[in-house]
């Protein structure tokens, strides 16, 4: 077997012929610098990340989760690791490894425009309260004052 290109991923082409043959309206790309996601955030319906807990490995933040909010992109993620402290109650969780919990969600988020919208505005408020520069420095300054005493 050949061995992937790092910029598409193992599964690409099964994942395109897959989505093809059930006509789902899915937008493959190679991987994009960090610097152009921004751009590409409000051409998103959804940001799912649905992370899988290993014996060496666990999802310690999300980053991409706190950029989609953000933008008001709806979240979906596991429950693994620090994933539901970063999303909150501003997107949905599933159990990590439930593919149908997953699907479940993503049809939640297809077909409830209240709840895609609700879920995008909780998104960039938690991000606006939480996770600016400020607030992270000031959380980071509150932890040393209480380690001191």
């Amino acid at each position: 077997m050949a061995r992937a290109d790092r910029r598409r991923g193992p599964e690409a082409e099964r994942l395109q012929a897959q989505a093809a043959a059930h006509g789902d309206r899915i937008t493959f790309r190679e991987q994009v610098p960090s610097t152009e996601m921004p751009a590409l955030y409000p051409q998103v319906d959804v940001l799912v990340l649905p992370s899988l807990t290993r014996p060496n490995w666990k999802e310690q933040f999300g980053r991409v989760l706190v950029e989609a909010m953000a933008s008001g992109v709806p979240v979906i993620g596991s429950d693994s690791g620090a994933i539901p402290d970063v999303i909150g109650d501003a997107g949905l969780i599933t159990p990590e490894g439930d593919a149908a919990a997953l699907a479940e969600a993503l049809r939640r988020v297809r077909d409830e425009a209240t709840l895609r919208a609700e879920l995008a505005a909780k998104g960039r408020q938690r991000v606006l309260e939480r996770f600016t520069h400020a607030q992270v420095a000031a959380d980071t300054v509150e932890v040393y004052r209480m380690m001191l005493g």
